[in-house]
């Protein structure tokens, strides 16, 4: 990765090369080690570890400064949804997670299910949201296509489900429902999930009702957005629902599995509509109700967005909680 020195007035960069050893084959030594001699030379107050998907959390809280994770992806629970194997990827990182989530001087969790999941071995855990981009807050420049258009935005994988999504499209599109269906996000070709998504994909793009985009700018998402007139988000494994934030600031209609940190974000959000997990029957009724309907829009839910998301409102929330480490005993 390559950045300036300095990406803003109070905010430095400094990237460290690892070599390959150094990662996963050697669970992030080289990486704890980098980490801790540069930091001895900044002597910093606080560390803080964004994520326990890679080398950030184990890093932080060996790097004998005080510190607070933030947890993205609730790594332990992905690990079992996918009955990892010992010592595969997901069956390390789940260990190394449980390792930081103790030896961290808090947690900071995005959504109450991530609060649940790791309050069992945080000392201390707080909750706050992911913030938005600013772009995601202003005003539209794109008019919203006629046909009613249906998104999917995350990369393919079958915790999120999107053959099974396509699947009952299909069963809408064979009862005579006209709408489009949009998958944003990347595949990986060489899996399983991967081939027999575009296998099934195939039929439905030649005939015009479905199609795969693929990895999209931040720019080029927001776009895409704000031509569609539905996010369904059907993830069976979700610590906050970025993608589900981002489409009703854009005031998507949104249908989606009350999964994860998706009941946090559309709490007393209207024109949604939320289905056990894979509940698929329920979510399919909601749907052609709503496009038999004409796909109405969704009332402005981007204003309470705002006032829940903006990188403001986040960034006093990690102050406070910054303050209170630095208040804790030396030996907290």
């Amino acid at each position: 990765m390559q950045a300036p020195e300095k990406l803003a007035k109070n905010i430095w960069y400094h990237g460290l090369v690892v070599p390959k050893y150094g990662w996963m084959s050697t669970v992030y030594q080289g990486c704890i080690r980098a980490v801790r001699r540069k930091l001895r030379g900044l002597r910093p107050d606080i560390v803080h570890g964004q994520g326990t998907e890679r080398d950030c959390a184990i890093s932080a809280v060996f790097s004998g400064f005080p510190n607070v994770l933030t947890i993205h992806g609730n790594m332990r629970a992905i690990a079992r949804h996918f009955h990892a194997r010992p010592l595969s990827f997901h069956w390390l990182t789940a260990r190394l997670e449980t390792i930081a989530l103790r030896k961290a001087t808090g947690v900071i969790c995005n959504s109450a299910y991530t609060e649940e999941q790791v309050r069992p071995l945080a000392r201390r855990t707080w909750r706050v949201p992911n913030a938005l981009a600013s772009d995601f807050f202003q005003p539209s420049t794109t008019q919203r296509a006629t046909e009613p258009v249906l998104l999917n935005v995350g990369t393919l994988v079958a915790y999120k489900n999107q053959l099974e999504l396509l699947e009952l499209a299909s069963r809408l599109h064979e009862r005579g429902l006209r709408f489009r269906l949009e998958f944003i996000g990347a595949i990986n070709t060489q899996s399983d999930y991967g081939r027999r998504f575009l296998a099934a994909l195939a039929p439905a793009q030649s005939a015009g009702w479905a199609r795969h985009i693929g990895t999209l700018s931040r720019a080029e998402l927001i776009t895409h957005l704000d031509s569609a007139h539905a996010l369904i988000h059907v993830a069976t494994e979700e610590s906050f629902g970025l993608a589900v934030a981002e489409a009703l600031a854009r005031n998507l209609r949104l249908f989606a599995f009350r999964t994860g940190g998706i009941a946090d974000i559309t709490a007393g959000i209207p024109d949604v509509t939320l289905a056990p997990p894979l509940e698929w029957p329920t979510l399919a009724t909601a749907i052609e109700s709503w496009l038999r309907a004409g796909h109405p829009l969704a009332r402005s839910t981007a204003q309470t967005m705002h006032l829940r998301y903006t990188q403001a409102t986040i960034a006093r929330a990690h102050l406070n909680i910054y303050r209170e480490i630095l208040a804790l005993p030396p030996a907290a």
